[in-house]
């Protein structure tokens, strides 16, 4: 039905899933994967993400501009990961609306026009008001000092690595001499990749996304260590120890 709405409005539009295995409601997971997989795409791509348990309540519908992207969907932390530096709009311009938008499929009735709109080439600012309070995820960040980086778990892939929000500049000052401990368990130092470490044995690398994961070279980390997202992660250095 989306597809549908886009190709009305925008005949020429060429559309692209993402995913379809997000898990309901879970706008972490959501969130995770458009910053995984977004910035592949080409400037000007309009991006439209519905993960939206608030459909239909309060929650405002936005646009957002980034450099040379566009990302429409609700208020709710869905961007959270592309949200510096960029400029947010209220979407209230009903006349961009579909004629009878109902209260639960905003994706179909708001969000999917909108992004047609911008792909015909609608001026973002037509859609609504500029916003400064953008609703961020605390997940994506995490908290630096000195002497520690506290992070957590964000994601957890097909293998079973674990992926965390504490990314590869934070850890850079350090170094690969760092020492990562998540609940029971301590890891020494940075790999490159999964190969440098026995088979069944575990690691941390910057993973493709400049991310720490932790992994197991052959398995599951997730299993092996009895973590799941949200569990907390902290990494500090070891040089001088």
């Amino acid at each position: 039905a989306m597809k549908g709405v886009t190709l009305g409005i925008a005949p020429d539009a060429r559309l692209i899933d993402i995913s379809h295995q997000i898990p309901p409601q879970d706008v972490l997971a959501a969130a995770f994967v458009l910053r995984h997989a977004a910035r592949e795409f080409p400037p000007g791509t309009v991006h439209l993400g519905v993960v939206d348990p608030g459909v239909g309540t309060a929650r405002r519908p936005i646009a957002v501009a980034t450099d040379d992207h566009f990302w429409i969907g609700p208020d709710n932390g869905l961007f959270s990961f592309v949200l510096n530096d960029a400029r947010v709009y209220h979407i209230t311009n009903k006349a961009l609306y579909s004629p009878r938008p109902s209260h639960t499929f905003h994706g179909r009735d708001i969000f999917a026009p909108i992004a047609a709109h911008l792909c015909a080439g609608l001026d973002l600012a037509a859609v609504g008001p500029p916003i400064h309070d953008p609703v961020i995820l605390p997940e994506i960040a995490a908290q630096k000092s000195a002497e520690r980086i506290t992070g957590q778990i964000i994601h957890i892939d097909h293998f079973g690595n674990l992926v965390t929000n504490i990314a590869a500049a934070d850890i850079e000052p350090w170094g690969t001499a760092v020492s990562i401990r998540l609940g029971n368990y301590v890891l020494t130092g940075l790999s490159r990749t999964y190969g440098d470490v026995a088979k069944d044995a575990a690691l941390a690398l910057i993973g493709s996304i400049d991310l720490l994961e932790i992994s197991v070279n052959g398995g599951s980390a997730a299993q092996r260590f009895g973590i799941d997202r949200r569990d907390p992660i902290v990494v500090e250095p070891t040089t001088g120890r």
